[in-house]
């Protein structure tokens, strides 16, 4: 394909369209991302536009392309796409197919690379597995199944691994999207009668991401799809990657089949944080945002806030944000003044787990006990006031507490809530029980 001479009209048209990017953007992103981008010609429909290098090409047609494209379809109608090169491609011909794929693709956050995951005995099996991954052009395990709980580096690990292979090996074809996304798409095919288009899509690539697989499970249709997809990409020695909050085993709603293939390559958990980590997370966020942070204040935030990462470095933002905001030193009393929401949040959650080995220790009877269909008095009645604090002192819904108690339906959940608010009126022994396991839970 012959990208065509620049017309002084298109140069006109795009010249205006820089002014609305400016507009739109300001100063200091366009001058970033956006001036540097020279205007090669028109192929067909499609305006070429050059950038300096593979990262900002990639990083324009992640965030940028879309509104570029929009200006110039309102400057001209007849434009109807917008193409993105690099400025070694412009002797080459123009590969409009590399954009289409690039917006089927999830954007990449750019600050989530290798260099900035903070490593720890939590992650290690998982980023070490991740980086094997990314380097080797070999498929060395297939799938690699990475699982975690929410926001402790699943889809930091997945982005990481994506941006490498383009950096490295920029001539593989990679698509990384969300499972929400790929049943999107596969409905979006089913609809315009276009599945073989959409087959060719996906089993084309080299490497497959889909994060959050765990959204596809009960969706039998495009598990079907998902499954075929799958063995395609492996039987051609392609590689898959996927992440989920759960274990292949544990995907409920998931076929078996499904499980059977996904924990055929690689199963890399990555475990809740400890405090060295979150510690070495925080310096980390510290230094690359190039702040001074008293070390007790980081401690402090280290011990308080131990869910996931995503909250420990929110928390780190709001601090910093409100010190620069109102002007004022950030201290441990201005930490705990402007975070006092958070840590209250953090010093109440307590865990099922928790609260249902308290619960049989307070009542002498046996762990399994809380999960196992037994219906004696002296058994059902302390697992409906673990039940009851479960309710009251975590924030998970009741068919997941349901789910924990031996896989009891929502509405028992429901029952045993009802029964011991009524009995801490009637009897006051259990009113006395209940309020003791609290403060022994939440101290």
């Amino acid at each position: 394909m012959k990208v065509a001479h620049v017309q002084k009209n298109l140069q006109d048209e795009w010249a205006q369209v820089k002014e609305q990017l400016l507009r739109e953007y300001g100063q200091a992103t366009y001058s970033s991302w956006l001036d540097p981008l020279s205007l090669v010609g028109l192929q067909e429909d499609c305006v070429v536009l050059a950038a300096p290098n593979d990262f900002m090409r990639d990083w324009v047609l992640n965030h940028y392309a879309q509104s570029i494209g929009n200006y110039l379809k309102s400057v001209n109608d007849n434009y109807g796409r917008v193409s993105i090169i690099c400025d070694s491609q412009l002797t080459k011909d123009v590969e409009i197919a590399e954009e289409e794929r690039e917006s089927i693709s999830a954007s990449l956050d750019p600050r989530f690379t290798f260099e900035n995951f903070v490593v720890g005995k939590s992650n290690e099996l998982a980023h070490a597995a991740a980086r094997k991954v990314a380097e080797s052009k070999d498929v060395t395990f297939n799938p690699l199944f990475l699982y975690g709980g929410v926001g402790l580096g699943k889809t930091h690990l997945m982005h990481a691994i994506a941006w490498h292979i383009k950096k490295c090996h920029p001539e593989r074809k990679v698509i990384y999207l969300s499972a929400e996304k790929f049943m999107y798409q596969f409905i979006k095919a089913l609809r315009f009668k276009d599945t073989m288009a959409f087959k060719e899509q996906f089993r084309s690539v080299d490497v497959l991401m889909i994060d959050d697989v765990q959204f596809i499970s009960g969706k039998d249709s495009t598990q079907e799809e998902f499954f075929h997809t799958f063995n395609a990409l492996v039987d051609q020695n392609r590689q898959v990657i996927i992440s989920a909050d759960k274990s292949p085993s544990d995907l409920e709603g998931m076929e078996d089949r499904m499980k059977s293939r996904l924990g055929w390559g690689l199963v890399a958990d990555i475990h809740p944080t400890n405090y060295e980590l979150r510690l070495g997370i925080l310096q980390a966020k510290v230094d690359s945002m190039g702040i001074d942070v008293p070390s007790k204040v980081l401690e402090f935030l280290a011990h308080k806030i131990s869910s996931n990462v995503r909250e420990l470095e929110g928390a780190l933002t709001r601090i910093v944000a409100h010190s620069t905001l109102v002007g004022r030193d950030i201290t441990l009393e201005t930490t705990q003044d402007v975070l006092r929401d958070l840590l209250r949040a953090n010093d109440r959650r307590v865990t099922m787990d928790e609260i249902q080995k308290k619960v049989a220790e307070y009542y002498n009877v046996r762990l399994s006990d809380m999960h196992s269909p037994r219906r004696a008095r002296a058994i059902a009645r302390p697992r409906q006031v673990a039940m009851y604090l479960c309710k009251v002192l975590t924030q998970r819904s009741l068919p997941e507490i349901g789910r924990k108690f031996g896989g009891r339906d929502h509405t028992t959940v429901m029952h045993a809530v009802k029964k011991v608010e009524e009995l801490m009126i009637s009897e006051k022994s259990i009113g006395e029980d209940i309020d003791l396991l609290r403060r022994m839970l939440e101290n």
